[in-house]
């Protein structure tokens, strides 16, 4: 594909992205699939779940540690995935791979794109008892970030993105997505610190164009119960996209006043969630 074809492509993309309003994703805290503790007897865990936490786009690894700290002072295993943010498919793969290596019950959360990737990766695994969303997507089979976020109205997302043309692993040409330095507090962490969103801004991690629309797989949500935490500013992924995809999934739904960043501005609420989850496991 020439260079031309390929701007004009994310130029229809963007354009879609800007009207419709595509969301994408939060952040994650790395730590090695080791800290599972696989091999640990339930006992040895306290007899609590492991929480598997799942970034989304835009941001690192330490969206997490407020979230992090809180659940291990209460005595909780934690993994936090790195999510490749490369194709809905391969992402999910992935973190199919490292549920894998963990033993005994597992409470699965995901932040926005993130709540895609676990919806495919639980299917069929017999140890996640719990899926927790946070300002996150619920898809249904077949449907993507960019459909799902354009059945309301709301998201900025689309006007505040920055394509950068990649190349993919297999040689194929590809598209990254950033949020522009000077837009990502007002549109991803308008309620997060000025010093801290201009970390974050930094250091954000893209999502490829390919995986914000590709369809997701037949999704956990219809055999696992599911907890959503609807944050009510989000200028990604609008509330009322939110709240339908709640509904639909007949999840234990929760609303908190904060932006897409929930899990950094309101730690405390997420961990309140997740152990929500956590205390149904038996």
């Amino acid at each position: 594909m020439n260079r031309t074809s390929r701007a004009s492509r994310t130029h229809t993309t963007m354009t879609v992205l800007a009207g419709a309003g595509v969301a994408a994703g939060l952040l994650a805290t790395t730590i090695a699939p080791a800290s599972a503790d696989k091999g640990s007897s339930p006992a040895d865990r306290g007899d609590k779940p492991t929480v598997v936490l799942v970034h989304g786009a835009f941001a690192d690894s330490t969206s997490w540690n407020g979230v992090i700290d809180r659940l291990r002072h209460d005595g909780y295993p934690v993994v936090a995935v790195a999510n490749p943010l490369r194709s809905l498919s391969g992402d999910s793969a992935y973190l199919k791979d490292v549920l894998a290596g963990i033993d005994g019950p597992v409470v699965l959360a995901g932040h926005s794109y993130g709540g895609s990737v676990i919806s495919n990766a639980a299917t069929g695994n017999k140890n996640v008892k719990a899926l927790v969303y946070l300002a996150a997507f619920l898809p249904e089979k077949g449907e993507s970030a960019v459909d799902l976020s354009g059945r309301f109205p709301g998201s900025t997302l689309g006007d505040a993105l920055r394509p950068v043309p990649v190349t993919n692993a297999d040689g194929s040409p590809g598209t990254d997505l950033y949020i522009q330095n000077d837009k990502f507090r007002h549109q991803f962490a308008a309620d997060v610190p000025l010093n801290k969103t201009d970390l974050m801004s930094v250091t954000q991690r893209p999502v490829t164009e390919a995986a914000l629309g590709e369809g997701a797989a037949e999704p956990a949500w219809k055999t696992i119960p599911s907890w959503v935490l609807v944050a009510t500013q989000d200028r990604n992924i609008p509330a009322a996209a939110q709240e339908f995809m709640a509904r639909r999934a007949g999840a234990h739904t929760t609303e908190v006043r904060s932006s897409h960043a929930v899990s950094v501005s309101q730690p405390g609420k997420v961990t309140g969630v997740i152990e929500d989850a956590a205390r149904s496991v038996r």
